[in-house]
């Protein structure tokens, strides 16, 4: 599930395309974004990136590169804004889940995956990326 044209309309202005100069040409942010979304919510390592999205290489560079400049989370912040003015979602409820708590060292550690660990579904993934703590302190500064 790949950016609307309305969510992306919202964020373009914050990723800055640099001036093209010699070596590669430069991928389209728009399309690196849809990448590091994916890779974000499906849990995925960025190697798996599937192939209608640019290289892994290039999605993590960039990943990397906005966050050191702030500019993922203001994207986290626009499109969580974005959702919550639709009503999408509620930015005041939050809850506590200990299903995945870590086990303490020293516990075994081939253990069958419980019902509670198991793959989830996209939406719930994607839920879980806007509940990070690295996007809740970019959240806390929206109120």
């Amino acid at each position: 599930m790949d950016l609307t044209e309305t969510q992306w309309n919202l964020i373009e202005p914050l990723l800055a395309m640099p001036s093209q100069g010699r070596g590669r040409p430069y991928v389209p942010a728009r399309d690196v974004l849809n990448g590091i979304m994916w890779v974000l919510r499906t849990g995925a390592p960025w190697a798996d990136l599937p192939d209608r999205y640019p290289p892994y290489q290039t999605c993590h560079r960039r990943f990397q590169a906005w966050c050191r400049q702030g500019a993922f989370q203001e994207v986290l912040r626009v499109l969580a804004q974005d959702l919550e003015e639709r009503g999408g979602i509620d930015m005041s409820e939050c809850y506590v889940d200990g299903t995945f708590a870590p086990a303490k060292k020293g516990a075994m550690e081939l253990v069958r995956q419980s019902a509670a660990k198991a793959p989830r579904s996209w939406q719930l993934q994607t839920a879980l990326a806007f509940l990070s703590p690295s996007v809740q302190r970019a959240l806390r500064r929206t109120k």
